[in-house]
């Protein structure tokens, strides 16, 4: 009785798995829609996230072109000719006193004005028409790539 339990347990929860990320992929599906990327697109603030994990090789100087870089988009980064940042809030790892801190090295936190300027500012993969994303970012994420390790961005949204 036990194993056929587990086994009826061990089936829902793949089951549940597969549908939670069927769910998941038509979240993040490519989308050419001028409305998802709209300023008026599920307005709100939204914070955005984003921590990066560095290869061994990429020195101080490195590290700090990119850090700087990633501050100028406040300015740079613009829609209609007007920066559309609300701010960006940065810092280096001071150490994870609980030991969570999975080697990441540096931390942004963006704000925007809605989900909308917040999807054309993060643009591919979710938004596959260079017209509805923001150039200056996709510079910085091609620039910045060949610095992290795999899997060395890890991004987090959330209104507030």
């Amino acid at each position: 009785m036990r194993v056929f339990i587990a086994l009826i347990t061990f089936f829902t929860l793949i089951t549940s798995m597969s549908i939670m990320n069927s769910q998941a992929q038509n979240l993040i599906s490519p989308t050419h829609s001028a409305e998802f990327t709209a300023p008026d697109f599920k307005t709100g603030i939204i914070q955005h996230i984003v921590l990066f994990r560095y290869k061994p090789e990429v020195g101080g100087e490195q590290r700090k072109e990119v850090f700087d870089r990633f501050l100028q988009l406040k300015d740079k980064a613009k829609r209609d000719g007007k920066p559309y940042i609300v701010s960006i809030k940065a810092g280096a790892q001071n150490m994870s006193l609980e030991g969570a801190g999975q080697n990441f090295d540096q931390a942004f936190i963006v704000e925007f004005r809605s989900e909308g300027d917040r999807n054309y500012y993060v643009g591919t993969p979710a938004v596959t028409d260079p017209a509805l994303y923001d150039p200056e970012h996709q510079k910085f994420k091609e620039f910045v790539g060949p610095f992290l390790t795999e899997h060395g961005a890890l991004v987090y949204d959330f209104p507030s």
